[in-house]
């Protein structure tokens, strides 16, 4: 994904027209006017067909002369349009994926990633060390193929944290870096097969799209499954739980690892797209989520076992304790309704931090990409710079608190504070600079508007 090289159609798989299959699955296809290709079964069964209606071989031919073919199915009226969605690209040749082979002296060592997380990601240092360690022992694993006897199982990972704490942006970042194709999928919209909503196996049909249709490439991409507390067992329910166990029970053979038959194109398998299988032995999974209420499975837990003999703490102890995910156990997680065995795929389990006011304060102003930045690029596009003083940034992170959604209500209350300006500042072009202040954002002032070689009082608060 790293690379944008244009593809001809030599680089993509014949599929054939009647069953759909490819070329890599179908054997040698059989070309036919209008890039109509057929495999050599589907034409074995239309002949056969045609046979046993009682035609002879000199008809056929004579109807295969004629204007409009086959019982006017003919050549002519028929096209072969596979959209670019839904053509396969050609597996390489040996030599080919030799010269491709992940190279261990090529994959950044897990300071490495960690320093490049750090760049974007702001505060989650546990977190981000653990993910780096875990990245870095998954393409290791896949570099080495298992030359050995002794087979590295998969680093797949199970995050918690808090809406808004960073956990999608963590892995998107981190996808980047590394160059990989990532997919993101959402377990709210996953059912058992055969139920209405989004099959377990789309989640590697998503991957294959981000790869381009290359399957080797996807079969060493990143999964990351988010609101994956979604699908926990649900409590005293009398009636088949499609969207809850079963998907989890589904989705082990995925996460181990084993050959799956997905869709080109498309979600859901019918017979007008081409199926191709993919290997999911080497494909990183993620999954995250808040899981809301686990606290309080934690707590209980902790107090059961704080509570008894003259020694006993007081019940409130961990009621403000900021890093009581960190206390979480597979237990805890049984609890919450996640099956063993699926935990059991999902090696890696951590946390991510609640965020503090500081750490707000920091994630608008430090990343490569912070909101702030953006601000204050779109403005210098009219040329007027824009600054914030640090009683607006304490007030912003004072806001985005009581919304309790994380990083996620910064931009909403930047952009709502922002519309005036953004308005104004346009229709005058002597406006040189625009500092933001707290009492803005508190509404009980203005910013300052400092004209180009002049200052001038604040504007009004709207």
């Amino acid at each position: 994904m790293s690379e944008n090289t244009t593809h001809t159609e030599d680089d993509y798989e014949k599929i054939c027209y009647i069953c759909r299959r490819p070329e890599s699955k179908a054997g040698k296809m059989i070309q036919m006017p209008n890039n109509i290709c057929i495999c050599s079964d589907c034409m074995q069964k239309t002949f056969d067909s045609f046979t046993n209606s009682g035609m002879s071989y000199d008809d056929m031919l004579k109807m295969s002369n004629m204007p409009n073919g086959f019982g006017g199915m003919g050549f002519d009226n028929m096209n072969m349009d596979i959209p670019n969605k839904q053509k396969i690209k050609k597996k390489k040749t040996e030599e080919e994926r030799q010269a491709e082979h992940i190279d261990l002296r090529n994959i950044p060592a897990p300071h490495e990633i960690k320093h490049m997380l750090d760049d974007y990601v702001i505060g989650q240092d546990y977190a981000k060390k653990v993910m780096s360690v875990a990245v870095y022992n998954h393409y290791k694993r896949v570099a080495t193929n298992t030359m050995d006897d002794i087979e590295i199982e998969k680093s797949n990972m199970l995050m918690i944290g808090p809406t808004g704490s960073g956990k999608t942006y963590l892995v998107k970042t981190l996808a980047k870096l590394l160059q990989v194709p990532l997919a993101i999928a959402d377990a709210t919209s996953l059912t058992e097969a055969g139920y209405i909503g989004d099959d377990i196996e789309s989640v590697v049909s998503k991957l294959l799209a981000a790869a381009d249709n290359d399957v080797e490439k996807a079969e060493h991409g990143i999964i990351f499954i988010d609101e994956i507390d979604k699908i926990a067992k649900k409590k005293e329910t009398r009636s088949r739980d499609v969207s809850g166990e079963s998907v989890q029970q589904g989705m082990l053979k995925l996460l181990e690892g084993s050959d799956v038959e997905v869709p080109v194109g498309a979600t859901s398998k019918n017979a007008m797209v081409p199926l191709v299988t993919v290997n999911t032995r080497n494909i990183l999974f993620i999954c995250g989520g808040a899981f809301p209420d686990l606290e309080n499975i934690i707590k209980e837990r902790l107090n059961e076992q704080s509570s008894i003999g003259f020694a006993a703490d007081l019940k409130d102890k961990y009621d403000n304790d900021p890093e009581l995910l960190r206390k979480v156990t597979l237990e805890d997680l049984r609890n919450f309704g996640m099956i063993p065995e699926f935990l059991g795929r999902l090696p890696i389990v951590f946390s991510l931090e609640a965020l503090t006011k500081d750490k707000l304060v920091q994630i608008m102003k430090e990343p490569k990409n912070a909101i702030l930045k953006q601000y204050q690029k779109l403005l210098e596009l009219d040329e007027v710079k824009l600054e914030f003083d640090d009683s607006a940034l304490g007030a912003i992170a004072d806001l985005a608190l009581e919304k309790k959604t994380g990083a996620r209500a910064l931009r909403s209350i930047i952009e709502e504070y922002m519309l005036d300006i953004m308005y104004e500042i346009p229709k005058d072009n002597n406006i040189g600079m625009v500092t933001i202040t707290g009492d803005y954002i508190r509404k009980t002032g203005g910013p300052q508007i400092q004209m180009r070689g002049m200052a001038t009082p604040a504007i009004e608060a709207k």
